[in-house]
């Protein structure tokens, strides 16, 4: 309360809006307040990840509503920063700027978006990528966004060695044991992570999906690799939560509007409308390249455009920060740039270790990218699209003889509702807040197809195989250029002979009779208890023969495989409408 009041009465001040009184408080010692206030938010950042690393090894029943807490306590201080700057005062905002950056940025943020192989618990890397998100949507300061955005191209061992030559996997504090060496990946460049993105498999099960071929062959923790190549690795090859994390940072610089477009273009995320609008802008006005890159295919904003505003902020981070790095080490190309992304996101598709609302998160940044047009996707990634959803689809098919059968038409048309949502919404489905919580396990792999477990755990398997199941499909249809209905068309089933099921089952015209036998090929397998603590694994089929039907309960056979012996037969009441 004390706190609240305070930043009330300094807020008035900052908003008087006289001169004298600007330069009052920008002056020394007034202005070392804006400091300490950096360096609080420093040690709130670091408190965070400590907590955030305790819930992952000790979780307990508070533990969520513990994070919330301390999320809602630094996003109040977030926009109290926002506030002061949007009083107007230049220096005041020069300074936040250059505290946020040489106090918690460039020391502390982004070398922690590197993590140790050895390492179980990743937790820096999450809240690192939670709290640039958080700076980036909160304080609205333009040269602190195109400052960040330009430092993702930097090498990540520039910010290693200006904050001591070492490298944590864990937001460190004072005395922390947890700083390791860098270990020695001579073999791995830049140039490897950009010509081994992608390989077509050249078979796939049909039993799920395997795209082993189409990641990326890369490590992490190499300190050649750029920041932005380090984000675009643990799409490919991350756990769960670092996927969804790195795709709400690149989510959060597409949004934010403080960021150049040159920036956003260097970085391979400038939406394709906005490419459109400038090079239309470009021809309208008469210059020459305009109208002939509008119509290109590999139409981007051209190098020297996006790598001149580029350039200007690594000259300011090299003479104003102190931050060394060779300019020779850091590559930007437009078109190659936005090739990686969209590469990285088609390899994301194919990921069966990834849960489905993650998938959808990419699935969203894809459509922001390339919203009317596929004309950027290569036969590679039309292949690998194709290969997923054609394995997807039979895992799919596979549920219908599974326990959850009378609900899979229901689910799919609710799911495709809610994706189709999601992926035209304006915003991403998931806040980068998510990243904090404790991951759910992915415990439904989508490579598992044994039916043990509860029913409850079957449903919650086949929701999660629906989910990826409409996005694919969805995405099939934009591959193909064609809009996503509102909803799915599944068509009804045809008109089958009334003796069809009678025949496959070998049944003849008076009907199934107990302790007859019978075929199981479109039987559902079911459990039954008949007495209190005796459950019996049965299979359970409506059959029909004329306009009479019956429901049946077999017991299959042993020594014949899709052959039972009927147990019970119950006449099936309107058969003949």
């Amino acid at each position: 309360m004390v706190r609240i009041a305070v930043r009330a009465v300094t807020l008035n001040v900052y908003h008087v809006g006289d001169d004298s009184v600007n330069r009052y408080i920008s002056s020394a010692p007034h202005k070392d307040y804006f400091s300490k206030l950096i360096s609080f938010f420093r040690k709130q950042s670091m408190d965070l990840n400590k907590l955030v690393s305790h819930t992952l090894i000790n979780p307990g029943p508070d533990s969520t509503s513990t994070i919330i807490a301390a999320i809602d306590e630094i996003e109040d201080n977030l926009y109290y920063f926002s506030d002061i700057v949007s009083a107007g005062i230049p220096d005041v905002g020069s300074l936040i700027t250059d505290s946020i950056l040489m106090v918690l940025i460039f020391p502390l943020l982004l070398p922690s978006l590197r993590i140790a192989i050895d390492n179980d618990m990743q937790s820096g890397v999450v809240t690192s990528l939670y709290l640039l998100c958080c700076i980036l949507r909160i304080i609205k300061i333009k040269d602190l966004a195109n400052t960040i955005a330009a430092a993702l191209f930097c090498p990540l061992e520039a910010f290693t060695k200006s904050s001591g030559g070492k490298l944590n996997s864990h937001i460190p504090s004072h005395g922390s044991p947890s700083e390791y060496q860098l270990p020695n990946n001579d073999d791995l460049t830049k140039s490897d992570i950009r010509h081994s993105m992608f390989n077509v498999p050249h078979s796939s099960s049909s039993s799920g999906f395997h795209p082993e071929g189409v990641l990326m062959q890369n490590d992490c923790s190499c300190p050649n690799l750029s920041l932005r190549d380090v984000l675009l690795a643990y799409v490919t090859k991350g756990d769960d939560v670092q996927v969804l994390g790195s795709l709400s940072m690149l989510a959060t610089l597409l949004q934010t509007k403080e960021l150049d477009e040159s920036m956003l273009d260097g970085l391979g995320i400038l939406p394709q409308r906005k490419q459109h609008k400038k090079l239309l802008l470009q021809a309208l006005v008469g210059e020459s390249s305009g109208e002939e890159e509008l119509f290109s295919p590999k139409s981007s904003l051209t190098r020297d455009g996006a790598g001149s505003d580029i350039d200007a902020y690594h000259k300011k981070i090299k003479d104003q920060y102190g931050i060394s790095f060779l300019s020779s080490d850091v590559g930007i190309s437009p078109h190659v740039n936005r090739f990686q992304v969209i590469d990285a996101l088609v390899s994301l598709f194919c990921r069966s270790s990834i849960s489905a609302e993650t998938l959808w998160d990419g699935g969203w940044l894809l459509r922001q990218l390339l919203p009317y047009s596929e004309s950027e996707f290569n036969s590679h990634h039309l292949e690998v699209l194709k290969v997923s959803y054609k394995n997807c689809a039979s895992d799919l098919v596979e549920e219908v003889k599974g326990i959850w059968s009378d609900f899979l038409i229901s689910v799919i048309c609710d799911e495709w509702r809610k994706c189709k949502r999601a992926m035209e919404s304006s915003s991403p489905p998931k806040e980068p807040s998510c990243v904090l919580f404790l991951p759910h396990p992915h415990k439904f792999s989508l490579e598992d197809n044994t039916s043990t477990g509860s029913s409850f755990d079957a449903g919650e398997r086949m929701q999660e195989l629906v989910k990826v199941f409409v996005l694919l499909h969805q995405l099939q249809l934009f591959t193909l250029g064609r809009a996503s209905p509102e909803q799915p068309s599944i068509d009804p089933p045809g008109d089958l002979p009334a003796n069809c099921r009678a025949q496959i089952s070998g049944i003849d015209v008076s009907g199934p009779k107990a302790g007859t036998e019978i075929s199981l090929v479109n039987a559902v397998p079911c459990r039954v208890a008949f007495k209190s603590g005796k459950e019996h694994h049965l299979y359970f089929q409506a059959i029909s023969s004329g306009i009479s039907g019956w429901l049946v309960l077999a017991e299959e056979q042993p020594s014949q495989m899709s052959h039972g012996i009927v147990r019970v037969v119950a006449p099936l009441a309107g058969c003949n409408d």
